[in-house]
């Protein structure tokens, strides 16, 4: 592992401006820290919600190959057994499930964007008052 030294002027630059951590600032730098936190939450989130919708489309695919009359096999909430529907009930219930993670996906979506708009406000302020003496690249 190789370490990086200043430069001396930014050892200059970072001894001649040393700031004080004033109350607001750490403040700041905590809900930085929360933020980040929610946003690597919720891209977790979103990467599961992505991974059940790819699911819901490989198995709508697979229903498109099913005969109209063929009865499919459908496992309900309670999965305790297994109940044969017919085809055309078995699609409507996939579509309302894609829509619903649709919507879900969207939501988290919106959440994110919230986040990391709010996290970039803290970042300008942050490296406005400490400059190159603080790192909030994640």
């Amino acid at each position: 592992m190789q370490r990086r030294m200043l430069s001396k002027e930014d050892e200059a630059a970072v001894t001649t401006d040393e700031n004080e951590v004033r109350r607001e600032d750490q403040d700041k730098i905590n809900r930085f820290s929360r933020l980040h936190q929610r946003e690597m939450l919720l891209e977790e989130e979103l990467k599961t919600k992505a991974k059940d919708k790819e699911d819901l489309d490989e198995v709508s695919n697979e229903l498109e190959l099913a005969d109209e009359d063929d009865k499919i096999p459908q496992v309900p909430s309670y999965r305790d057994s297994f109940v044969s529907l017919p085809l055309p009930e078995v699609q409507e219930m996939l579509a309302s499930s894609t829509a619903k993670i649709e919507e879900a996906v969207l939501a988290v979506e919106e959440k994110l964007s919230g986040v990391r708009e709010e996290m970039q406000e803290l970042k300008v302020a942050l490296y406005a008052r400490f400059g190159r003496s603080i790192n909030l690249e994640t």
